[in-house]
C-alpha cells in the first residue's frame, strides 16, 4: 500500500488507498477482501506534493480528491479464500470494471518464501519452480512441499526474494534476479529481469485481463499440500460451502434484533479484527547485536532504541492495530482487541492477553512492552480489566478457566508492582506515566521534561491505577474460592485503592490535589521545583477517567471472605478520613440488592462530573464523548513559561500541533476505547444505584435518565457513527459523496482510529479496526440486555447469561 510519512503529510502518516476487510471466519475457512484500483496513472507525486504543501489547518488530500476515480474509471478487485481442507486453499479473484469503457488489468498472484537464508544462521534455501502448465511447486526443508495451481495458462515468472542492493545502496547484487523483478518486467519491459530457468524463491502467475465496461473477469488459484490432477473440479462447491458456513456462524453469534444495517456493521467490524492478525517476529538480542548496542556486551548507543529489552523474543501471531499503518502490536490497543475478538475466537483472545505477560514479552522489572518504537513507553494498564472480562464471560458459558485467571494474575501482580515502584517515585499514591496513550491531550508533552521543571501528577494515570486495583481485587476475590491466601492479597488492593482515591481528594480544601471542589472536576497537578502546586485546568478525558474506576461487588463475594472483611473493618477503624472521601463500602451504605460499590466518585462528585460529561456544550457530542470539552473552543487554556505560550484548544478533527508526530489528536475527537470504558462504568453504577438515581441527559434538557438509559444513549450515538441515518447517510464518511451515495461504496465500512467531535466523520488511520471494532460488542450488549436484566443480574455476567438463555447452555459453550 502507498502511504505518506509524517514529513510528507500535514496530519501524520497515512495510507492513501482504498481497501476493505469484508468477511472472515475465525478459522479463516472463508475470507473476503476488496481493493479499489484506479485505471489512470496512480497519482503518487500529486498526493505527496499536495499534502506536503498543506498546513495543519487544512484537510488531508485523499485519493478521491485527486480525481483518480472520476467517471468510475476504476477496478473493484475482490479476493476470496475458501478452505477445502487445512492445507488446501481455493482462491478466487474477481475483477469488476466499473468504468464506461473496456480496460486492461494485469494481475500477478504471488507466492514467495520469507528470506531467512540471508541471516547467516541457517543457509538452507527453499525453492519455487515451474511444475508443468499453470503450476508452481514449492519445496521447503521444514514445511515440505506445496503446489500452487493457476487456472488457464498464465505466464509464470520467477525471481529471488532478495533486496535490490544496487538500487537501494549502490552495492553489487548477489544475483541478477531480485525482489522487484516483476515490476521491472511488467512496467518497464525488462525481459531479463526474471529468471528464464523458471525457478527462484519468489514467483507470480502473470494474468492479462481485458475487462469489458461494467463487466468482470475472474482468476482461480488453489494452494495445496498435494499436487491435484483436477484442481478446479468442485471449486465453486467449496466456495459455496464455506460461505454458507460463514453465514451460519454470524447468524448464530449476532443478536436477532439487530437491523440489516447493524448486522452489516457488526460483521465487518469482526471481519476486520480477524484480518488484522499478523505474524510478528522480533529478536531483540539479535537486533541489538546487529546495531552494536547490546548493553551486556558493549556500551549501548544513545541512538539505538529498546536497549533495555534484550531479553525479548517475539514470534507469534498477534492482533495488530492496523496491519498497514501500524504493523506492530500496541499493548493497550491489544487489551481492547480481545473484547471484540472474544465474540468470534475466544481462545485467540485469551492467548493475546497471555502473550504480554510471558517472560519473553514482559520485562524482568514487570513492565508490559508498549509498542515497537519504544517498548519502555507507558500504555494505560487495562490488561487486568480485559483478563477479568474474558474470565467472567467464559465462566458463564460453562467453562471457567481458573488456570488462565491465576496465571494472568501472577503476571499482572508483577506489572502492578512495577507501576507502584516506577511511576509513584515519591510514594504518595499519585501516578505519572507520560503520554499514557493519549498523545497530545495535555498542555505539555507529558513524556518529556517539563518546561517549568518539577513533576506532573496525572489524574488519568492515578485513575488508571485505581481501576487496576479494582480489577485485581475482583480477581483476588474469585481466587479466594480456591485458595484462602488470596484474601490477604485482596486486602492489599483494597488498601491501595483507598490511598489512591484519598490522594486525589483529601478531606478539606487543598490546592495540591487533583479534585477541584469549586469546578467539580479532576485535573492534572503541576508540582513546581519550589514546592508550589497548581492544577492545570484543562477539561479533558483526564478528568473523566476517574469515573471509570467504578466496580460493584455482590454481597456474597465479600461475605464468603471473613478474613478480608476483618481486615477492611480494621482499616476503616484506623483511617476513617480515607473512607469518607470515596464511595461507601460498609454495610450501612449498600446499594441495590445489598451490593457494594468501590469508586473514586461518591454520589455528589458523580453528579457533578456527569453534569460536564453529558453537556452537549462540553463533552457529549452527537457521536460519543469527546476527548476534550467543547468549552475550550472559545475558552482555550493558555499557559506561559520561559517566554513561550502553551495552549490547549478544542480541535474536533485532526491535530494542529506536531506533538507525537501530529498523527493523532486527543483534543476533541471521539475515541471508541475510552467511550467503551465509560459505558462499562455507567452500567456498573446503575447496578449499584438502580432506578432511583437519575441525571439530566443532555445536561440542561430537563430530560432525566437512569444511568442505564444514559449508557444506552451513549451507545446509540457511538454506533450511529457507522449506521445510515434518516437521510441514508453514514456520519463516518462526512461529506465524501462517493462513500455516501455510490452503491459500490456506501455499504463498505471503514473503522477509523478516531472520529470528528461534532459530526462523527472518520479521522486518522482508516483501518484501526483493532479498538474501533468495540462497536460490535456494544451493539451486542444493548441488543440483548434491557434495564431489568442489567439490574437484576450479577454485575459483569450479563451478556453471557443472556446468550445462555437465548441459545441454550450446550450451544453457548460451542459459541
Amino acid at each position: 500500500m502507498f502511504g505518506l510519512t509524517n514529513s510528507e503529510a500535514n496530519h501524520g502518516e497515512d495510507v492513501k488507498e482504498y481497501y476493505f476487510y469484508i468477511d472472515s471466519t475465525p478459522t479463516h475457512s472463508y475470507m473476503k477482501y476488496l481493493y479499489k484500483y484506479p485505471q489512470c496513472e496512480f497519482p503518487y507525486r500529486d498526493l505527496i506534493e499536495t499534502n506536503r504543501g498543506r498546513t495543519r489547518e487544512e484537510f488531508e488530500y485523499e485519493l478521491l480528491d485527486t480525481g483518480a476515480f472520476a467517471e468510475d474509471r476504476y477496478f473493484d478487485v475482490f479476493v476470496e479464500y475458501a478452505k477445502s481442507g487445512p492445507e488446501d486453499v481455493c482462491v478466487l479473484i474477481t475483477v469488476h470494471n466499473r468504468g464506461p469503457e473496456a480496460a486492461r488489468l494485469r494481475v500477478l498472484p504471488t507466492l514467495w518464501f520469507r528470506n531467512t537464508w540471508s541471516w547467516g544462521v541457517d543457509e538452507r534455501k527453499p525453492s519455487l519452480r515451474a511444475a508443468g502448465s499453470g503450476a508452481i511447486q514449492a519445496t521447503h526443508h521444514d514445511l515440505g512441499e506445496y503446489w500452487l495451481h493457476c487456472d488457464g495458462e498464465p505466464e509464470l515468472l520467477f525471481t529471488e526474494n532478495e533486496s535490490n542492493a544496487q538500487r537501494l545502496w549502490g552495492q553489487p547484487n548477489a544475483t541478477p534476479y531480485v525482489k522487484d523483478a516483476f515490476h521491472s518486467y511488467v512496467v518497464e519491459g525488462q525481459g531479463g529481469a526474471v529468471n528464464p530457468a523458471r525457478t527462484g524463491t519468489k514467483a507470480a502467475a502473470h494474468y492479462v485481463l481485458d475487462v469489458p465496461a461494467v463487466g468482470s473477469r475472474t482468476v482461480r488459484l488453489r494452494l495445496a499440500a498435494t499436487r491435484l490432477d483436477q484442481p478446479f473440479e468442485g471449486f465453486q462447491k467449496v466456495f459455496k460451502g464455506r460461505l454458507g458456513d460463514a453465514d451460519e456462524f454470524y447468524e448464530r453469534i449476532t443478536p436477532s434484533s439487530l437491523t440489516e444495517d447493524q448486522r452489516r456493521v457488526h460483521r465487518q467490524a469482526l471481519a476486520g479484527m480477524l484480518w488484522g492478525k499478523q505474524f510478528y517476529y522480533f529478536d531483540l538480542e539479535h537486533w541489538l547485536r546487529e546495531h552494536k548496542s547490546h548493553p551486556l556486551i558493549e556500551a549501548a548507543r544513545h541512538d539505538v532504541r529498546n536497549t533495555e529489552w534484550f531479553h525479548m523474543l517475539n514470534a507469534d501471531v498477534i492482533s495488530m492495530p492496523d496491519k498497514w499503518e501500524y504493523p506492530w502490536y500496541a499493548a493497550w490497543d491489544l487489551a481492547f482487541h480481545t473484547i471484540s475478538l472474544s465474540l468470534v475466537d475466544f481462545d485467540f483472545a485469551k492467548e493475546q492477553l497471555s502473550l504480554m505477560l510471558r517472560n519473553l514479552y514482559l520485562h524482568p522489572s514487570g513492565q508490559i512492552p508498549a509498542y515497537e518504537w519504544n517498548f519502555s513507553d507507558v500504555n494505560p494498564p487495562v490488561h487486568a480489566f480485559a483478563t477479568l472480562w474474558l474470565y467472567k464471560y467464559e465462566k458463564q458459558l460453562g467453562r471457567a478457566d481458573l488456570r488462565f485467571l491465576e496465571r494472568s494474575f501472577q503476571g499482572l501482580m508483577l506489572n502492578f508492582n512495577w507501576w507502584v515502584n516506577r511511576k509513584d517515585p515519591a510514594g504518595r499514591n499519585v501516578f505519572a506515566g507520560g503520554f499514557l496513550g493519549l498523545d497530545n491531550i495535555g498542555i505539555f508533552d507529558r513524556s518529556a521534561p517539563l518546561p517549568t521543571g518539577g513533576t506532573l501528577e496525572q489524574a488519568d494515570g492515578t485513575a488508571w491505577m485505581a481501576f487496576y486495583c479494582q480489577n485485581m481485587l475482583e480477581m483476588a476475590i474469585i481466587l479466594t474460592e480456591y485458595d484462602p491466601i488470596y484474601e490477604e492479597i485482596a486486602f492489599k488492593f483494597v488498601q491501595h485503592f483507598m490511598w489512591i482515591a484519598y490522594a486525589m481528594d483529601r478531606i478539606g480544601e487543598h490546592h495540591d490535589e487533583m479534585w477541584d471542589e469549586e469546578d467539580g472536576f479532576f485535573y492534572d497537578l503541576l508540582r513546581l521545583p519550589d514546592g508550589q502546586a497548581m492544577r492545570l485546568k484543562v477539561r479533558s478525558l483526564v478528568g473523566l477517567l476517574p469515573l471509570c474506576a467504578s466496580t460493584v461487588f455482590e454481597p456474597t463475594a465479600l461475605m464468603r471472605n471473613p478474613k478480608l472483611l476483618e481486615l477492611i473493618a480494621l482499616f476503616r477503624q484506623r483511617h476513617p478520613e480515607l473512607v469518607a472521601q470515596v464511595a461507601p463500602t460498609d454495610a450501612g451504605f449498600t446499594g441495590y440488592k445489598d451490593r457494594r460499590l468501590l469508586a473514586i466518585l461518591n454520589k455528589k462528585k458523580l453528579e457533578r462530573v456527569l453534569g460536564y460529561m453529558l453537556d452537549e456544550n462540553e463533552f457529549l457530542g452527537p457521536h460519543g464523548i469527546r476527548s476534550l470539552s467543547r468549552h475550550h473552543l472559545e475558552h482555550p487554556f493558555v499557559f506561559h513559561v520561559g517566554g513561550q505560550e502553551y495552549k490547549v484548544q478544542y480541535l474536533p478533527a485532526e491535530s494542529n500541533t506536531g506533538m507525537f508526530g501530529g498523527n493523532s489528536n486527543w483534543r476533541g475527537p471521539v475515541w471508541m476505547p475510552v467511550n467503551a470504558l465509560i459505558v462499562r462504568a455507567l452500567t456498573n453504577l446503575y447496578a449499584f444505584y438502580g432506578d432511583e438515581f437519575k441525571v439530566q441527559c443532555p445536561t440542561g434538557s430537563g430530560n432525566y435518565m437512569t444511568l442505564f438509559e444514559v449508557a444506552q444513549e451513549l451507545v446509540r450515538r457511538l454506533t450511529g457513527t457507522f449506521l445510515r441515518d434518516a437521510d441514508g447517510q453514514r456520519p463516518v464518511y462526512g461529506a465524501t459523496r462517493k462513500f455516501q451515495d455510490d452503491p459500490h461504496w456506501r455499504d463498505l465500512i471503514l473503522f477509523y482510529e478516531y472520529f470528528h467531535g461534532d459530526n462523527g466523520a472518520g479521522l486518522g488511520a482508516s483501518h484501526q479496526t483493532g479498538w474501533t471494532a468495540l462497536v460490535a460488542p456494544l451493539l451486542d450488549l444493548f441488543a440483548r440486555v434491557d434495564a431489568k436484566t442489567m439490574l437484576e443480574t450479577e454485575s459483569g455476567k450479563i451478556l453471557a447469561k443472556v446468550i445462555r438463555e437465548q441459545v441454550g447452555g450446550e450451544q453457548a459453550g460451542k459459541l
